[in-house]
């Protein structure tokens, strides 16, 4: 059954990032727990929009209006390709965190990374934990 606030084609990190997987492409996005955390997005900043990430570094940070957070990336890689749309428009995270809000793709270079990552289920875990502190 598909679980509509964890969709279940995609794997989920600690710092609350989603990661869809195409082949050797990773597609990176912030969870709606994430959103809903951060409340209305107000700033999107991407400092590193050509290069490299390193799994647990940050690749950019999202501002609300409560907090700024960093983005950190659940994969190491080359990225390719950036959300531009989200400078001008960060509210699209709110509205739809796993499809138009997207943030940047990389090129996996270490595919085992993904091994340590959370399944739908295991986050939903994480997530109903995380609530009880």
């Amino acid at each position: 059954m598909e679980n509509r606030l964890y969709p279940e084609d995609l794997k989920y990190s600690q710092t609350h990032e989603w990661v869809k997987v195409d082949k050797d492409i990773a597609t990176v996005g912030i969870t709606d727990f994430a959103t809903k955390q951060l409340t209305d997005l107000v700033y999107v900043e991407f400092p590193c929009l050509e290069g490299r990430v390193t799994k647990g570094s940050s690749f950019g940070a999202v501002e609300s209006v409560k907090a700024v957070s960093d983005l950190c990336s659940p994969v190491s890689g080359k990225i390719i390709k950036v959300n531009e749309k989200l400078s001008m428009q960060p509210e699209i995270i709110n509205q739809d965190p796993y499809g138009e809000g997207w943030m940047i793709k990389v090129k996996i270079e270490d595919q085992t990374e993904l091994d340590t990552l959370m399944d739908s289920e295991e986050y939903e875990q994480f997530v109903n934990k995380e609530k009880e502190e």
